[in-house]
């Protein structure tokens, strides 16, 4: 009875009538929903580099959102076309192609509503749920490429030319002759074969393997971003004291590289070796560890887009053999009928190969990961080499007509090739060169080529192609390809001349 006695004093009464408005209020939100305003939580490439492997951006919201609204709401400029998907309150934007480089980029999201404020937009209240406006920005990467210097101090060495930032930078010293170079996936690093000068006209195969550092580092959107290390810094991976170089592959993620090498004192010891970084820390000889790959042969060797295995010329065919120990046991994919990788398609959804025909002519294909063949191209020419474009549609193709004569004469030229309907259209013919090398920028909107005048050796010193011709002369030249159709013959490209002397151009990815 006291305790029932204590309630009814006025004190407590008022706490009672509190305790009860705000349950009815409590209970009324409740039932009109939460009328907060809604934001963009977060975006995936705010104040980022974003590169061709970029393939989407994220962008989460901290209410359900009326996803009409925001896919009429979205403005980017430049404009980025692209298509849009949907998963819960996260909104994923897939560009159509990649984002063009050496831009920066403007995003805004302004007048979208969330789900609950639809009603209200068609009842009349235009202003209910409105998100926050949003502005984000973000920058592609800087376009610049990487090629052999051929003269003076530049001779043999390799050069960043960064167009974006109107600058030029040797990486490497005068005491190493470049021969070949690939790119590490964030463009911090190269990799790089070479000849030490003091071993250059020794007989025998002297080159080396190295890295070298770029001055540049473009890290993905999930990575943290970090100062770039200073250009220039060289590293020997390999040296040449028990085997010689031959040929070297870096895996598109940069963990592996497959070199090819022949034992000094016994040329039958050729073979294939898995060279992996041992632990972190700077490149050097001593944090490298090599295996020797028993079960791939020796033959030309390309490592797929997955970086998982090699595909390796076996025979009469081609064998995709996996690099990891626990799939070694797994059945091998044997193609049979091809004598050559071209390339593979950025996504590994197809690959580019060719076979060699009895009858002397070389067939072109495109061959997918479910073992479709579509034949692209049959000539009696060669095939010099062929690049993807980053949407997997069209090859760009070095190739050459075999002319009718007494005597044996081949006409370089540069075709696309659309992969859906197997149509030629041919953008470029060349002088009568032999050496060309091409590079597909990693956004698809240009093509570097370089053009070499050449003379048989004189001695063993010098550059040298990879037919053993001297390089006496070489310039470098862009070829644009914004808006170029396979269809449409009338609109021919102009290539443009670089103001660079040097071959072997390669774009940064």
């Amino acid at each position: 009875m006291q305790q029932f006695f204590l309630l009814r004093q006025p004190l407590d009464r008022i706490a009672m009538g509190l305790m009860f408005c705000l349950t009815v209020l409590i209970a009324l939100m409740i039932g009109n929903g939460d009328h907060s305003i809604p934001r963009v939580r977060d975006f995936s490439w705010q104040n980022r580099l974003v590169g061709s492997e970029d393939a989407a951006f994220i962008m989460t919201f901290s209410r359900p959102m009326d996803q009409a609204s925001v896919e009429r709401s979205l403005s980017i400029e430049p404009p980025l076309p692209g298509k849009f998907s949907w998963a819960g309150r996260r909104m994923a934007y897939t560009p159509l192609s990649p984002a063009p480089y050496g831009l920066e980029y403007k995003l805004k999201l302004e007048g979208a509503r969330d789900q609950t404020a639809t009603l209200d937009y068609y009842a009349g209240n235009k202003n209910q749920g409105l998100i926050e406006p949003f502005l984000a920005d973000f920058k592609s990467r800087d376009r610049a490429f990487v090629y052999i210097g051929v003269t003076g101090e530049e001779t043999g060495r390799l050069i960043l030319q960064n167009l974006t930032q109107n600058q030029k930078t040797i990486l490497t010293a005068p005491d190493l002759i470049v021969t070949e170079f690939q790119a590490y996936p964030n463009a911090d690093r190269l990799l790089f074969s070479a000849i030490p000068q003091a071993q250059q006209g020794q007989k025998g195969i002297n080159q080396q393997l190295y890295t070298v550092t770029t001055g540049m580092f473009f890290p993905a959107p999930e990575e943290p971003l970090q100062p770039p290390l200073p250009a220039g810094e060289v590293n020997l991976v390999l040296d040449n004291k028990a085997y010689n170089l031959l040929k070297f592959d870096l895996s598109p993620d940069g963990k592996t590289i497959i070199t090819q090498r022949i034992n000094q004192d016994d040329p039958s010891d050729l073979g294939l070796w898995k060279v992996e970084k041992s632990k972190n820390g700077s490149d050097s000889l001593s944090t490298f560890t090599t295996q020797r790959l028993e079960q791939a042969g020796s033959g030309e060797f390309e490592i797929t887009p997955d970086s998982s295995s090699i595909a390796v010329l076996q025979g009469q065919g081609v064998a995709i053999v996996p690099l990891s120990a626990e799939n070694a046991a797994q059945d091998w994919e044997f193609l049979p009928k091809f004598g050559r990788v071209m390339d593979f398609s950025r996504n590994g959804a197809g690959a580019a190969m060719v076979k060699f025909n009895v009858n002397y002519t070389r067939s072109l294909f495109h061959v997918t990961n479910q073992g479709k063949e579509e034949l692209l191209l049959e000539t009696l020419g060669s095939i010099m080499d062929c690049q993807y474009h980053p949407d997997g549609q069209t090859l760009y193709c070095l190739l050459t007509e075999l002319i009718e004569g007494e005597t044996y004469e081949e006409k370089p030229y540069l075709a696309m090739i659309d992969i859906a309907t197997a149509k030629i259209r041919p953008l470029l013919i060349f002088p009568d060169q032999r050496n060309m090398q091409m590079s597909l920028s990693p956004d698809g909107k240009a093509l570097l080529f370089d053009s070499l005048i050449t003379m048989p050796p004189v001695n063993d010193l010098g550059l040298r192609t990879r037919d053993g011709q001297e390089i006496t002369k070489g310039s470098l030249w862009a070829l644009p390809l914004n808006r170029l159709e396979v269809d449409q013959p009338d609109i021919l490209p102009e290539p443009e001349e670089l103001p660079l002397a040097g071959y072997h151009p390669l774009w940064l990815p």
